[in-house]
């Protein structure tokens, strides 16, 4: 028996005897179906654990919503066009005190051309447009007052060239004579028969006004488009005579092609506005009978004329009367 008694690893390896040793306490109690395992201590348990699911809790606020983009394209409009009402509401609240105190005073005073007051001449016409043209007007009027003053300057230049022209080239003084003629002749005749006409047309929308305007500045477009061309001996330092006033002289060249291109700017620019005020005198609701109507009151209204008709027909009678006789 003692044999079967003796265990087969009575006799063992010493190295299997050092892992024996080597083992740690409580390894051959280890039961893997217990609760605890032998030799070691049972887990804490920690606090409880909540089983609801997390929330997440915004730090800020979300933003307010914007308004549409079309509410504010809108809303930009109406402001928009309530400023551009208080304005014209203002410009016609200005305008109709400025008219309170004229009729007060005694009617409208001349202010134009504005001359010192000490000066021998008087202004000769009421001159503003704020006041006497409608505010849809108003833009086209100012446009034509400045195009007349670039014409005043225009014929200034010219002179100024043609006198240059005259001191490189004696034989020129018909030219620079004629120079004059026109700065002094066609300032104000353009002022009185092109830019008046169409001042008292938008104010008082006048028919006969705009045919008169019309007309006048046809012609006035004429004598831009002779000018720009520049015959020799005409007084315009237009084209042809920069040519010529070249050969002579470079500088005095030069300044005659500057003042040819100002007389073709005005030529384009006055077709161009007579184009506008074309367009807007078709909107007004004129035409040639309301023109012809408003002439026949206008000349029966005239003193001068009813005194003529009167005079002629107190002669025709005592002329009928002393026949009689």
């Amino acid at each position: 028996m003692s044999f079967f008694d003796a265990s087969p690893h009575s006799s063992a390896d010493p190295s299997v005897t050092q892992v024996r040793q080597a083992a740690p306490p409580g390894l051959e109690e280890y039961n893997p179906f217990a609760d605890t395992p032998a030799g070691m201590a049972p887990k804490t348990t920690g606090p409880a654990v909540s089983t609801q699911p997390a929330i997440m809790k915004p730090t800020e606020e979300p933003p307010a919503y914007s308004q549409p983009q079309e509410q504010s394209r809108a809303a930009a409009e109406l402001l928009r066009r309530q400023e551009e009402l208080e304005k014209k509401a203002a410009e016609l609240d200005r305008r109709e005190r400025e008219m309170q105190s004229l009729s007060t005073s005694g009617g409208k005073k001349n202010n134009w051309p504005p001359l010192p007051e000490k000066f021998p001449v008087a202004p000769c016409f009421y001159h503003d447009i704020t006041v006497d043209i409608p505010v849809e007007f108003q833009k086209t009027v100012k446009i034509m007052y400045y195009l007349w003053m670039f014409h005043t300057g225009t014929l200034l230049a010219n002179l100024i060239a043609c006198l240059s022209w005259f001191i490189a080239d004696t034989g020129r003084g018909v030219d620079f004579g004629l120079s004059i003629l026109w700065l002094l002749l066609f300032t104000p005749c353009s002022f009185v028969c092109w830019y008046r006409p169409l001042y008292a047309a938008f104010r008082s929308d006048s028919s006969f006004r705009f045919f008169v305007f019309f007309f006048v500045y046809v012609c006035q477009i004429g004598i831009y488009v002779i000018q720009a061309i520049g015959i020799a001996g005409w007084g315009a330092s237009g084209w042809i005579s920069a040519l010529i006033g070249l050969n002579k002289s470079i500088p005095v060249g030069i300044i005659m092609i500057l003042v040819a291109a100002l007389f073709t700017s005005l030529a384009v620019l006055s077709l161009i506005m007579f184009k506008k005020v074309h367009g807007m005198y078709r909107t007004t609701g004129a035409s040639f009978e309301k023109a012809q109507q408003e002439f026949a009151t206008g000349v029966m209204s005239n003193k001068t004329v009813q005194t003529a008709a009167a005079n002629a027909a107190s002669s025709a009678a005592q002329g009928a009367f002393k026949e009689e006789i």
